[in-house]
């Protein structure tokens, strides 16, 4: 099986970018998306082999996720059915036969860290859903998580300590994510590639330079790594000032 993840930073642009060739060509079985930017009615993709499932945020063009798969879910839930965390399209989870899969949009602490104290609420609610959720299934989540992890999943570590998306806070919270018992795919694969990003800034020409940050990832459940395949990078593809990533299993 075949995933995909790839934050567009609003669909209806990234599709007047070339989305539709990279998402035929990647013949994914499952096609995760972040930062939809629409509201339902807003778009339609023809996508005859995929079932289409869509989170909305309340507020207009503002955050959302979708997932496109080919294979029909025995169950689809919107949220984390936690009022505060639900209004603005973040989550979606499918239920599959042996796995459930979790796309996720996590909120960004902002550029004076003004949502540090709620992402703090977050990270833990959302690492409870998933164990509850991990107590039936194994449990594959891919999403934008809005941190780099460790020194190695961004260019310029030194300068950035204090940034949304690399304090200590946030990156705790990674790290007590993992340590419950989850694998982040690409580092099982790569545990040292350096210049490894999927997100660029707009300016100073950071993607050309590759002066990026790694804040998408595959997650799974520890159980499931003896059906790993492959995990990767996509650097090459253009569109939003996200790259995708992907993640193959048995």
């Amino acid at each position: 099986m075949k995933f995909v993840n790839w934050n567009v930073n609003g669909i209806r642009a990234c599709v007047k970018k070339g989305f539709m060739d990279y998402f035929s060509a990647s013949d994914a079985d499952f096609f995760c998306l972040q930062e939809t930017k629409l509201q339902e009615g807003q778009i339609e993709l023809e996508l005859p082999e995929y079932h289409q499932y869509w989170n909305y945020a309340v507020r207009k063009g503002y955050s959302g996720t979708a997932i496109f798969t080919k294979h029909e879910p025995i169950s689809v839930t919107y949220g984390m059915g936690i009022e505060e965390h639900d209004q603005e399209g973040r989550v979606i989870t499918l239920e599959m036969d042996t796995f459930y899969l979790v796309t996720v949009y996590t909120p960004n602490s902002k550029t004076e860290l003004e949502r540090l104290e709620y992402r703090m609420v977050w990270e833990d609610d959302f690492r409870k859903y998933l164990k509850y959720l991990e107590t039936k299934k194994p449990v594959v989540i891919c999403g934008d998580l809005n941190v780099a992890h460790k020194e190695i999943d961004l260019k310029n570590p030194k300068t950035n300590t204090k940034s949304a998306g690399f304090t200590i806070e946030e990156r705790n919270k990674m790290t007590e994510l993992i340590d419950s018992g989850f694998v982040d795919t690409f580092r099982y694969f790569y545990p040292d590639q350096r210049d490894a990003y999927t997100w660029w800034s707009y300016f100073g020409k950071a993607r050309e330079k590759n002066v990026g940050w790694r804040i998408d990832y595959f997650l799974t459940s520890e159980s499931l790594v003896p059906r790993f395949k492959a995990a990767g990078i996509k650097p090459e593809i253009m569109g939003s000032d996200h790259c995708p990533v992907v993640f193959e299993m048995d």
